[in-house]
């Protein structure tokens, strides 16, 4: 009877750490979010140039040194907010390419929706259903590689269609990522919320960027 007590004891704390872990790493995914969208704009209206943008996001990858290191700590949480305000101040110069497009505001706003649909519907499933995806992250991880190495061929070449292959490549990557990374919080495996954090935030940031692309190819209008 008291090892029973002690195997309930034990559940209930795992159980209580998990819902903490959840509630932390989605207050602080709304947080980054909304500050990454602010950047986003504060840039955008300063009309910054693509040099500055791949000059954030190369400090943003740097930045990334330093969170791994004080994610068990609370100067993380700074470094989260760099990290994903650089992110989103990168984004200001690919804001203003599309809003050029005579239908980019909609495009924008029509990706925006599409991103946010995806997320709380994967998440959510995911939270109802209790579904383990573990399974899934040696294919992630490998059509991440095959994705970035197809990207940076495409710096080289110039293939349009091969551009456009990867961005929905990385719609559906990002999405299992999703799945991935949920499942990993309220099954045990990510206990850290800033790490976790992180994780769904490049899942965000990549799914718009990715299908905001797709938008821009067969939607929009110069």
């Amino acid at each position: 009877m008291e090892h029973r007590s002690t195997y309930s004891n034990s559940a209930q704390a795992s159980a209580l750490q998990t819902n903490k872990v959840l509630r932390n790493t989605y207050l602080l995914l709304a947080m980054t979010l909304t500050f990454s969208a602010a950047c986003a704009g504060i840039a955008a209206a300063m009309n910054i140039g693509p040099g500055a943008a791949l000059g954030m996001n190369l400090a943003a990858l740097v930045m990334i040194f330093f969170l791994n290191k004080a994610s068990q700590s609370s100067m993380g949480i700074l470094f989260v907010f760099a990290f994903t305000g650089l992110l989103g101040g990168s984004l200001g110069y690919t804001l203003n390419y599309y809003a050029g497009f005579q239908n980019g505001p909609e495009m924008i706003m029509q990706a925006f929706g599409a991103t946010a649909l995806v997320f709380f519907g994967l998440s959510g499933y995911v939270l109802t259903t209790k579904k383990d995806f573990s399974f899934m992250g040696g294919f992630l991880i490998v059509g991440l590689i095959v994705a970035v190495v197809a990207s940076l061929a495409n710096l080289f070449f110039q293939i349009p269609a091969l551009s456009l292959a990867v961005s929905a490549a990385i719609v559906f990557i990002m999405s299992g990522f999703i799945l991935f990374d949920t499942s990993r919080i309220i099954n045990g495996g990510e206990t850290n919320y800033i790490r976790a954090t992180v994780s769904m935030y490049l899942n965000i940031y990549n799914l718009f960027t990715s299908i905001l692309h797709l938008l821009g190819a067969f939607g929009g209008d110069d």
